[in-house]
């Protein structure tokens, strides 16, 4: 199975610098115009199907992108990104007035932010969604996700995982 790997565009959270996790923002109208390019990119034929996280903004871009391919859509709950819990959609500033510890402990993703979820969670969660997506028995699919689930995905295919993923990227994985 082929698939490409997505990562949303550029959201509202990204430029009222919030954090975001499985808080619920829409694409701007920069992320649009990335995942318009994203599509251009893509085969025009040979895609069957999408699968995209049910936060808002990578529905937006799934939209976008079967816009372009007239594929099916199909929702995955478990590619969602991580809940940051008690941080998820506040600015960085709110959240550091109000969760000073919380702010200073989601440095390192091995904790849990209060009233988050686990990195043992989110990996088992995420890793669990693509091994339903892969047993499928399409030839080729797109994942529109976050960053966090599609560096999860690239380790559990023991995948180079890039530092940073772009805004509209795509990954190109055989499996």
């Amino acid at each position: 199975m082929k698939i490409y790997l997505i990562r949303h565009g550029e959201t509202t959270g990204d430029i009222e610098n919030r954090y975001g996790g499985s808080y619920d923002d829409h694409l701007t109208s920069k992320g649009r115009q990335q995942i318009e390019r994203t599509a251009n990119n893509l085969p025009a034929n040979g895609v069957e199907v999408i699968f995209t996280s049910p936060l808002i903004r990578a529905r937006e871009a799934a939209e976008i992108i079967k816009s372009r391919l007239g594929c099916e859509i199909k929702v995955a709950e478990g590619i969602k990104e991580r809940s940051y819990g008690v941080l998820g959609g506040l600015t960085k500033a709110e959240a550091l007035k109000k969760y000073p510890e919380a702010v200073e402990m989601h440095k390192d993703s091995k904790n849990t932010d209060p009233e988050g979820e686990s990195q043992i969670d989110f990996i088992q969660r995420v890793t669990s969604a693509f091994k339903d997506i892969s047993s499928e028995s399409y030839n080729t699919v797109v994942i529109i996700s976050h960053g966090g689930p599609i560096k999860i995905i690239l380790k559990h295919l023991s995948k180079n995982i890039p530092s940073h993923i772009e805004d509209g990227e795509i990954i190109a994985v055989d499996v």
